[in-house]
């Protein structure tokens, strides 16, 4: 099987911060790849020099065979790009969104039209077609986001944490929309630390840490009869308990709560034994 997307030594640095530390990634054509690690893995700088959206230090990158910098028109007419922190035209209604990222690609009008009619229905955005993208909720703008990204036809799919804020009913739209696109031999490439979520989706499966890949391949192979969840603990590591130290206080209950007084429940007063009366009266 053909690589819809292969790196060699794939380098970034943020000033003396490594972020990124020579990272060679394989996903194979048609698959729904997790790229998966926890925060500050490097998952977002990976996917962002591999769209082109960033300039490596060091290494290569390559998407359905064309170099990302010495081919970038043959690259960008190839790929979608939902990217992390999505920033969109708000002042435009969902489908001017959609008609005017088709005629920056150079579709004709009339597939535009009718790309975007097909995808609003299918995103469930029929009703809210001609309200402005900044009146969107967050799910609504990932849908409408996400057929930006698809309006092309693109034969590989960059997501960045795609499901991040989503309600279930938008994450299961995307999730039908997400499998009809690989069933046709596509690709789907996108970034996660939700482990099921990843387990649930994907085929293949690429864990970083620390700026490298520490285990790819096909989910059964990289999970090796564990959960993927486990498999990810076992692979990144991480401290065991270090953390809890000193915390023999959480979760303690003596009897009153801080800033309370003894008494403060049964309504006696300093100085009284609960239940006493005012004035001493039994």
């Amino acid at each position: 099987m053909a690589d819809a997307v292969r790196t060699h030594g794939l380098f970034k640095r943020y000033g003396p911060q490594v972020a990124v530390a020579g990272v060679d990634l394989v996903v194979p054509a048609g698959s729904f790849a997790g790229l998966v690690g926890p925060n500050g893995a490097g998952k977002t700088t990976t996917l962002s020099m591999i769209t082109g959206l960033l300039r490596p230090d060091g290494g290569s990158a390559e998407v359905d065979g064309f170099h990302v910098w010495r081919d970038p028109v043959q690259v960008k007419a190839r790929i979608g790009v939902l990217p992390e922190g999505l920033r969109l035209f708000e002042r435009l209604s969902g489908r001017e969104l959609l008609l005017y990222n088709g005629r920056l690609r150079g579709l004709p009008k009339a597939d535009v039209e009718r790309r975007a009619g097909e995808l609003l229905a299918v995103m469930d955005l029929a009703d809210a077609a001609d309200k402005l993208v900044v009146d969107y909720s967050t799910g609504m703008r990932k849908k409408i986001g996400l057929a930006a990204a698809l309006l092309h036809n693109p034969s590989v799919l960059f997501l960045d944490e795609p499901f991040e804020g989503v309600d279930p009913v938008s994450a299961n739209t995307l999730t039908d929309v997400l499998r009809r696109f690989t069933s046709s031999g596509s690709t789907v490439i996108f970034s996660s630390h939700v482990m099921d979520l990843v387990e649930r989706l994907c085929d293949w499966v690429s864990v970083m840490s620390a700026g490298h890949i520490v285990a790819q391949g096909p989910l059964a192979d990289v999970r090796g009869g564990r959960s993927l969840n486990q498999a990810f603990l076992d692979l990144v590591g991480g401290p065991r308990g270090q953390g809890q130290a000193g915390l023999d206080w959480l979760g303690a209950r003596t009897g009153a709560h801080p800033g309370e007084h003894p008494g403060a429940r049964t309504g006696a007063q300093p100085g009284e034994q609960p239940g006493a009366r005012p004035g001493g009266q039994p």
